[in-house]
């Protein structure tokens, strides 16, 4: 492995969260690392609100530009949870640069033939919103860049034109738009998008409370608890 790979592949190890969870005698919630599940398990709230039974659905996540890269944890949850429910998932993103560890594509994938549903990758903007029921937006940094800033800021010259604008999102399915915030506006996502009524990103903020605590309830036992 070079240097880069070495450190990813530790890093997707998660050593301090296991160490924590090695050692503690209560449970441990990860509030993000390698991944983000609070976050996710409030987008799934969020899509269930909208959209009812999540499986069949169409779930598109987009990579999306930003002035400097971000970590990957927040679209690797997103896969997972998206294809723990049996969502059909197109992962959308500028170059084989930008798709998601290995490890996170290939659990995605197996979910995904468990529940009868697919993921796609793909490159193409003027096709991968078609027919989406749900658009997921979220900026990370390319993979093969990891430690090398430069190259990585270069993505919001090349690719500007992955931002969410109603352009795109009328070639959706009347899909519902969200993001885990904070999120740029007219870099990400335009202002036509994030003031329409499909917007449900802040809506998704609130739910992080709701699936916090009913998480923490079930880790206590509290009778009737759902997580």
């Amino acid at each position: 492995l070079r240097g880069d790979d070495r450190s990813r592949a530790v890093e997707r190890e998660d050593p301090l969260l296991m160490a924590f969870a090695k050692h503690a005698t209560v449970p441990i919630i990860n509030m993000e690392t390698i991944v983000h599940p609070c976050q996710e398990l409030a987008m799934m709230m969020t899509i269930q609100n909208h959209l009812g039974q999540p499986k069949g659905k169409n779930f598109l996540l987009t990579w999306v530009p930003h002035p400097k890269p971000l970590n990957t944890a927040v679209a690797n949850s997103a896969l997972l949870m998206a294809s723990k429910f049996g969502m059909n998932i197109t992962l959308l993103c500028p170059n084989k640069d930008y798709i998601l560890d290995p490890h996170f594509i290939q659990s995605a994938k197996s979910q995904c033939q468990h529940q009868g549903s697919q993921l796609t990758i793909s490159h193409d903007v003027d096709t991968a919103y078609q027919g989406a029921d749900f658009v997921y937006a979220k900026s990370w940094g390319a993979l093969p860049f990891y430690g090398d800033m430069k190259k990585s800021k270069q993505s919001l010259i090349d690719y500007q034109h992955f931002m969410v604008d109603s352009d795109k999102m009328q070639q959706t399915n009347q899909a519902k738009f969200s993001h885990c915030l904070p999120l740029r506006r007219n870099i990400k996502a335009s202002d036509e998008v994030l003031d329409a009524d499909y917007c449900v990103a802040i809506e998704e903020a609130e739910n992080r409370l709701h699936v916090q605590k009913a998480l923490m309830m079930k880790l206590m036992g509290v009778t009737g608890a759902q997580s």
